[in-house]
């Protein structure tokens, strides 16, 4: 129903914009509630329980200090390293004992590169590390 402000004139020549706006709006959360959610899988190998406690329990070796600092370098052990390197050194600590591997404790800076680290953790999982942790000192 139009009102109009002379009333000799008739009726006014406006749309009324609220009944679309309330059907845009219900649109608006149907799509956001049928839209689906974006989700990418990530692959984890958990531990599982074991019943029957080991029977020569192995003592961990040392673990591996590997530190990146915010210009990019990479610390083993306190020792500068390239990260060209990395999968070699990880791969021969693997290799020592695939059974006993030593953690590697990455302790990644707040303002280094995500570049450097990506690199590290894939350096790690092609050299086939199972144990691996972020530390913050």
């Amino acid at each position: 129903m139009a009102f109009s402000s002379d009333a000799g004139e008739g009726p006014m020549a406006d749309i009324n914009i609220i009944p679309l706006a309330d059907v845009m709006l219900v649109l608006l959360i149907i799509f956001m509630v049928t839209a689906p959610q974006l989700s990418y899988p990530i692959d984890i190998d958990l531990p599982q329980r074991s019943i029957t406690p080991p029977e020569n329990p192995m003592e961990p070796p040392e673990p591996i200090r590997l530190r990146i600092d915010p210009a990019g370098q990479v610390f083993w052990n306190d020792s500068p390293t390239p990260v060209t390197a990395l999968r070699n050194m990880m791969e021969a600590e693997v290799q020592r004992d695939p059974t006993n591997q030593p953690t590697l404790e990455i302790d990644a800076s707040e303002d280094s590169d995500y570049g450097v680290l990506a690199k590290v953790l894939a350096h790690a999982k092609n050299a086939q590390m199972l144990k691996i942790g972020f530390v913050k000192k």
